[in-house]
C-alpha cells in the first residue's frame, strides 16, 4: 500500500510534472464534462498527456490525443465553448507542408477546423479539412494517441509501487482497442473508432490518406468510448450532439435566471450559470455540482454545500439534491482510514483503482470538519427558502445524527476540532487543507487537535437553524437545547477568539490552547453566519476591506503582514472567489452593501480577465494600473463555487431573501452592481408561484417592483 505523500494532494504539486515547453495554464486549456466523463485539451484540441486528458471514473482513459497535417503541428486561429458548454471547437490552419506527392502547399492554404463533445462515456470528434488554396491537394493527416489509464492521483502526482498490466494494442481496419486490467480486477479499456479506414494504423498511430479538390472540404469523425462500436459517422455525431445539448438545456433551466441591463455582465452571468450547470451530475439522489476540474471532478461535501448555498435563492433543487447525496452516504461506523465517525458527512468520493484497492482513503472519506455542521446549515436554509418541511422530515433522522456527532465532537474541548486519525489521512481538514495553511503568528505549525474559528461559526449556525426546525414539528426540548448550544459556541468565540490586539478574531485555537494569532479570510466566514457582535463585526469589516486583505481584484486568503504571506500560494494569500463571496455576503449581513457592490465590481472585473471565468483561485498580487489578475498555474477551471460566487455576491447586493414559510420576497436597501441600471430575476420560485422580480436605479436609489402580471400573488417587502 502506497503512503499517501500530502504535498502530492495540492494541485501546485502538478507543476513538477508538466512539459516545461508546453505549459498548461488553465486558463488556456478547455475542458467538456458530461457524467462522470469529463475533457482537457489545449487550443489546438490536443491532449498532451500532463495534467490534461479524457477521464473516466478517477482514471485517464486517453493520455494523448494530438493532430498533426502535412507531418507538422498544426497552426492555432482561435478555439472556444460554445455558450452551453457543450462543444470545444478549435480552428486551426496548416503550416507549409507538402502534398503526399511531393508538392509544396504554402501556409494558410487548409482551414482545419476540430469540433468535439462528450455524451454517454464517449468522446465524439469531427474533424473538417477545408481546401481554400488554387490546387487539388491529397495530405497525410495523422492521429497520435496513447492510454496510461493512471489513476487521477496518479496524474496529480502520487507514486504507485505496483500497477496492473497494459496488454499489446488490438487493431482492425478502422478501430484500435487499448487495454488495462487494473489491480482491483476491472478492465479498463479505450476504443479508438474511425469514420475512415487509415492508411496506416498502429498501437499509437493513425494516418489517413486525405483527397481534397479544390475549394471542398472532407470530414473525418473519430470515437474513442469503452468499447468499439459502430463505425463514426455524421448521424451519430450529431444525434449525440442534439442529446448532449438537450441535456444541458434542461440543466440550464432548472431555477430562475438574471438578465441585466449590462451586456458583457449578462455574458459573465450566462457563463457562470452554464458552468454549474456543466458541473452538475445527475445522481439517483438528484442534481450534484461536482468540484471542479481537472482535479475535483467528483462529488465532494463541503464544495456540493457551498455550490448550493450559492445557489439556493435561484435554484433550491441543487440544495436537495446535494443534501439527499450526502444524507444518503452519511457515516456509520467508525474508521480511523476513512476518518469516519456515526452521524459524519462524507468530505470525498473517488471511483479510481487506487480507491479501490485502499491504496488511499479517498474512495469515501470523512476527512472534513466542517462538511457536517455546514450540511446541517444547509438543510436549515433550505427550508427557509422553500418551506419544504415534507423533505426535511424525511432527513430528520440524518440531521439529528449529524447534530449528535457535532456535540460529540465539541464534548472535550468546547469547539469541533480536527486530527487526522490516520497517517494516510489529511493533516489540515477545514477547507484550506494545505499543509501549512494552519500556524501560529511566528510560523510554527500547531499541534492537534485544532479548532478552526469558521467552523464555530458554522457550528453556530447549525445548532441555530435545527432549534428553528425542531419548533416547527412541536420538539419544544430539542430545540431548548440546540438554542444554548447555539448560545454557548457564540459565547465561547467570542472569548477564546477574540484578540484584543489585533481587533481580529483568531484562525485557530490549537491543542494546548493557543490561539493562532494570524489574520484570515477565515474570519469572514462567522460575518457570514452572523456570530460576532456588532462591534466587533464591523472592527473584522474594516480589516477585510483594506489593502492587507483586499488587492483590488479579491479579498486574499491571508492578510500580507502574515510570516507565510505568498500571493502565489495555494492557501496563503491567494484569492479564492467563493471565499470572497462568502466574506461579502458577511459584510452585507453587517450593513457593509456599498462595500460588497465595489467587491462584485472587482471580482467581474477579474472575471473578464480569465475570459468570463472565474477559476479556483488566482493570485493575490495587488492590482495595478493597466495589469490583469495574475492567474495560478494549475487552478481547476471551471470549478463549481468560483462560478457560484457571481450569484453569492449578487443575492448579498440586492439584499433579497426569500421566506419560505409566508411565500414572501423580503428585499433590504437593495444595490445594483456598478454599471448596471436594470437587473431582473425570471422565473423565480416562491412557494408554488414563479415570479419575475426587476431592480431599477431611479437617481441615486433602487427599487423592486414584480412584474404587472404577478402583482398581489406574492408579498413583496422592501426595507431602505
Amino acid at each position: 500500500m502506497t503512503q499517501l505523500d500530502e504535498r502530492k494532494l495540492d494541485p501546485a504539486v502538478a507543476l513538477a510534472s508538466l512539459d516545461p515547453t508546453a505549459p498548461r495554464e488553465p486558463h488556456r486549456l478547455f475542458a467538456l464534462k458530461q457524467g462522470d466523463c469529463f475533457a482537457v485539451a489545449d487550443a489546438y484540441g490536443d491532449i498532451r498527456g500532463a495534467g490534461d486528458g479524457f477521464f473516466r471514473d478517477d482514471t485517464r482513459v486517453l493520455s494523448e490525443f494530438r493532430l498533426t497535417v502535412g507531418g507538422r503541428q498544426t497552426s492555432l486561429l482561435g478555439a472556444s465553448l460554445s455558450q452551453d458548454n457543450v462543444l470545444f471547437t478549435s480552428n486551426l490552419t496548416n503550416l507549409p507542408m507538402q502534398s503526399v506527392d511531393g508538392r509544396d502547399i504554402p501556409q494558410g492554404a487548409f482551414h482545419i477546423e476540430r469540433v468535439r463533445l462528450l455524451w454517454q462515456d464517449r468522446l465524439f470528434e469531427r474533424i473538417t479539412l477545408s481546401n481554400y488554396s488554387r490546387e487539388h491537394s491529397a495530405i497525410r493527416v495523422s492521429l497520435h494517441f496513447a492510454a496510461d489509464f493512471r489513476d487521477m492521483f496518479e496524474v496529480r502526482g502520487s507514486t504507485r509501487l505496483k500497477r496492473g498490466m497494459a496488454h499489446a494494442a488490438e487493431t482492425d481496419a478502422t478501430s484500435v482497442l487499448l487495454r488495462y486490467d487494473g489491480l482491483d480486477g476491472l478492465a479498463r479499456m479505450s476504443a479508438i473508432s474511425f469514420s475512415q479506414a487509415p492508411e496506416h494504423l498502429t498501437a499509437n498511430r493513425a494516418d489517413f490518406l486525405i483527397a481534397v479538390t479544390r475549394r471542398s472540404s472532407k470530414v473525418l469523425y473519430v470515437e474513442v468510448g469503452p468499447e468499439v462500436a459502430e463505425a463514426p459517422n455524421r448521424d451519430r455525431f450529431r444525434a449525440a450532439a442534439a442529446r448532449a445539448r438537450f441535456g444541458m438545456r434542461a440543466k440550464r433551466r432548472h431555477g430562475a435566471t438574471v438578465h441585466s441591463s449590462g451586456r458583457v455582465f449578462n455574458d459573465w452571468v450566462v457563463r457562470a450559470r452554464a458552468d454549474v450547470a456543466l458541473l452538475t451530475t445527475e445522481l439517483t439522489t438528484g442534481p450534484y455540482p461536482y468540484a471542479g476540474i481537472p482535479w475535483f471532478s467528483t462529488a465532494f461535501g463541503r464544495d456540493g454545500v457551498i455550490s448550493a448555498l450559492q445557489m439556493l435563492w435561484l435554484n433550491p433543487g441543487l440544495a436537495r439534491g446535494v443534501l439527499a447525496f450526502l444524507a444518503q452516504h452519511q457515516a456509520t461506523e467508525t474508521s480511523p482510514f476513512s476518518d469516519s465517525q456515526p452521524g459524519k458527512i462524507m468530505h470525498e468520493t473517488r471511483k479510481g483503482e487506487m480507491a479501490a484497492l485502499r491504496e488511499l482513503p479517498f474512495g469515501r472519506y470523512y476527512g472534513g470538519v466542517d462538511t457536517t455542521p455546514l450540511y446541517i446549515h444547509l438543510a436549515c436554509a433550505y427550508a427557509d427558502r422553500t418551506g419544504d418541511m415534507a423533505f426535511i422530515d424525511s432527513l430528520w433522522p440524518s440531521l439529528c445524527a449529524a447534530a449528535e456527532w457535532t456535540e460529540e465532537a465539541s464534548r472535550a474541548t468546547g469547539f469541533v476540532t480536527y486530527q487526522r486519525a490516520a497517517e494516510s489521512g489529511l493533516t489540515n481538514q477545514g477547507w484550506k487543507d494545505s499543509i501549512d495553511s494552519v500556524f501560529h503568528a511566528d510560523g510554527r505549525i500547531p499541534k492537534g487537535p485544532i479548532a478552526l474559528v469558521e467552523v464555530q461559526g458554522y457550528v453556530f449556525a447549525a445548532f441555530r437553524g435545527l432549534a428553528a426546525l425542531a419548533r416547527r414539528r412541536g420538539e419544544d426540548d430539542r430545540a431548548d437545547h440546540w438554542d444554548s448550544r447555539a448560545e454557548a459556541m457564540r459565547a465561547a468565540v467570542e472569548r477564546h477568539f477574540w484578540l484584543d490586539d489585533l481587533g481580529f478574531y483568531a484562525l485557530a485555537i490549537d491543542g494546548a490552547g493557543e490561539p493562532c494569532k494570524v489574520r484570515t479570510s477565515n474570519v469572514g466566514h462567522l460575518l457570514y453566519v452572523g456570530l460576532p457582535e456588532p462591534a466587533r463585526a464591523q472592527m473584522v469589516a474594516d480589516q477585510l476591506l483594506s489593502a492587507s486583505f483586499h488587492s483590488g481584484w479579491g479579498l486574499r486568503t491571508l492578510a500580507d503582514d502574515a510570516v507565510f504571506f505568498n500571493p502565489m500560494s495555494y492557501h496563503n494569500g491567494s484569492i479564492w472567489p467563493h471565499d470572497t463571496a462568502i466574506c461579502g455576503a458577511g459584510l452585507a449581513r453587517f450593513g457593509e452593501r456599498e462595500s460588497v457592490v465595489r467587491l462584485m465590481s472587482s471580482t467581474f472585473e477579474s472575471a473578464v480577465h480569465f475570459n468570463m471565468r472565474l477559476p479556483e483561485l488566482f493570485c493575490g498580487f495587488t492590482r495595478a494600473p493597466g495589469e490583469a489578475p495574475i492567474a495560478y498555474p494549475v487552478a481547476c477551471l471551471p470549478q463549481a463555487w468560483s462560478a457560484g460566487s457571481a450569484f453569492m455576491l449578487m443575492q448579498a447586493c440586492l439584499g433579497l431573501e426569500i421566506d419560505g414559510w409566508d411565500n414572501e420576497i423580503h428585499v433590504t436597501r437593495p444595490r445594483l452592481p456598478i454599471g448596471i441600471d436594470t437587473l431582473t430575476l425570471r422565473h423565480l420560485g416562491v412557494g408554488e408561484t414563479v415570479v419575475d422580480l426587476t431592480f431599477q436605479r431611479v437617481g441615486d436609489r433602487v427599487v423592486a417592483f414584480l412584474a404587472d402580471r404577478h402583482e398581489g400573488l406574492v408579498p413583496l417587502v422592501v426595507r431602505t
